[in-house]
């Protein structure tokens, strides 16, 4: 008996030694590409500051431009979100963090409309196709992020919203800080309320327009939408990875003391069952000396 007890100890310490591995190794892959996307996402926000900054220059000068993204609806009925999560688990918290903040959002609304779901990564499809409240779906999209994508991404809520099917959109994802904090964001794409800038005789001041302040602010609002939600999902992709390399390297660890404290019981029971077989010789050895004498 207890010998077989050492030896189901042993079998469960190399399960656990070949997961320490498999977890080993995503923790690694996952610090490789957290790089690339890390480089990605902040190489992305300098691009996207700029161009907020230009619309707001622009909206000092075509402050009466009418675009039908920049319409405010009297009566709202129906709210998009656009949520991005990963297509994959193992990555901690960060899907569920990004699906309780909407979930937040939708219930203390306030207004009791009807919501909808634009799901970008299959996660979030798959939680709220149960709810019945997704719309359109983009998933498989790769660890790589393209602009295409976002920018289908973006025709696709800016068609719905110029339609009608959407009355206010707004965009949640996952903020990177760095590998142990990601931020869920959400964010007001639409309609869009054009960026002000504070330093506004700095920036209004002697720039000349061709085309006009109002035509090009015609071109590059729908260029924002899909910036922001391409620097979304930017955001998204590296908070994944770092979600997913301290989900792994905490796993890792975690495998570690557990090896540990099964090697120590079965050494418990070792010693034991070498403790038993020793006082039974020694008891066999005086019942024959007993019946010896």
């Amino acid at each position: 008996m207890a010998g077989a007890g050492v030896r189901e100890y042993k079998r469960r310490i190399r399960s656990v030694k070949n997961t320490q591995q498999i977890t080993k190794a995503m923790e690694m892959v996952a610090a490789a590409k957290l790089r690339r996307a890390q480089a990605r996402a902040e190489s992305s926000r300098p691009y996207t500051e700029t161009l907020t900054g230009t619309l707001a220059r622009l909206a000092g000068v075509a402050y009466d431009v009418s675009h039908p993204l920049l319409e405010k609806r009297e009566d709202i009925l129906k709210i998009g979100y656009i949520v991005v999560t990963s297509d994959r688990g193992l990555c901690g918290a960060y899907n569920t963090n990004i699906l309780r903040l909407v979930t937040t959002a939708i219930e203390e609304d306030g207004r009791n409309l009807e919501s909808g779901v634009i799901a970008v990564g299959r996660k979030g499809r798959d939680f709220f196709r149960k709810r019945g409240i997704v719309d359109a779906e983009f998933v498989s999209l790769g660890d790589k992020v393209n602009y295409a994508d976002a920018k289908e991404i973006a025709d696709y809520v800016i068609n719905a919203y110029e339609n009608e099917e959407l009355d206010e959109v707004y965009l949640i994802y996952a903020k990177f800080i760095n590998a142990l904090r990601q931020v869920p964001t959400i964010t007001k794409i639409l309609p869009l309320e054009t960026p002000t800038d504070e330093k506004t005789e700095e920036h209004y001041v002697d720039y000349l327009y061709e085309p006009s302040a109002e035509d090009i602010l015609m071109i590059l609002l729908p260029k924002y939408v899909a910036s922001v939600i391409y620097h979304a999902m930017l955001e998204g992709k590296a908070s994944e990875h770092g979600a997913t390399m301290t989900a792994m390297g905490n796993a890792t660890q975690n495998a570690g003391e557990i090896i540990d404290n099964l090697t120590l019981v079965m050494n418990k029971v070792r010693q034991a069952a070498i403790t038993d077989e020793i006082l039974d010789i020694v008891g066999g050895a005086e019942a024959l000396k007993k019946g010896g004498k």
